[in-house]
């Protein structure tokens, strides 16, 4: 029991700082690194963050890495629940991250954010662009680390019930 919890717990550390890093990598290629990371904490602080320098930077910087480490906790609760999605993590991680990027730009960010008049991509490709991007640099590593720390023993587990359920269907 341990074991299995010591080994959640790095999955959702070690999978929250790897997308945390390459999400953020990838959104400094658009702009300034502390405006991009001032630009994230006026989702909690409002637009007064954007003129706030390098302590609101830092603010960003948490948030982004927290909510990250939230995203990976809520992969291993599902992965620990079906195993299955151990199975591929390239394909669980891209259906995953798109679903992020989905629940985060049309529901949380409008409805949350304390910045006023928050725009939703727009267009088809500027969506897919979004999905694909946090399904590749934030789905992914999430769903690789998981493997790595769940995968083996979840996996068994799946099987020995797969294995059953065969069985009782026969």
């Amino acid at each position: 029991m341990k074991a299995d919890l010591r080994n959640s717990f790095q999955a959702i550390l070690w999978g929250g700082m790897a997308a945390g890093t390459a999400d953020i990598i990838a959104a400094f290629r658009g702009g300034a690194p502390a405006g991009v990371l001032q630009f994230i904490a006026s989702g909690l602080l409002g637009k007064a963050a954007m003129d706030g320098g390098w302590p609101m930077a830092v603010v960003g910087l948490a948030a982004h890495f927290g909510i990250t480490t939230i995203m990976a906790a809520l992969f291993v609760l599902a992965a620990r629940r079906w195993p299955g999605l151990l199975w591929s993590p390239w394909l669980s991680g891209l259906i995953y991250g798109a679903l992020l990027f989905g629940t985060m730009f049309y529901g949380i960010v409008p409805y949350l954010s304390a910045v006023q008049g928050w725009k939703t991509p727009e267009g088809f490709w500027r969506n897919l662009n979004g999905a694909m991007g946090h399904g590749f640099f934030v789905g992914v590593p999430i769903a690789c680390i998981a493997r790595h720390f769940l995968g083996e023993k979840l996996s068994a587990q799946w099987r020995a019930y797969a294995a059953s359920a065969a069985q009782s269907s026969s």
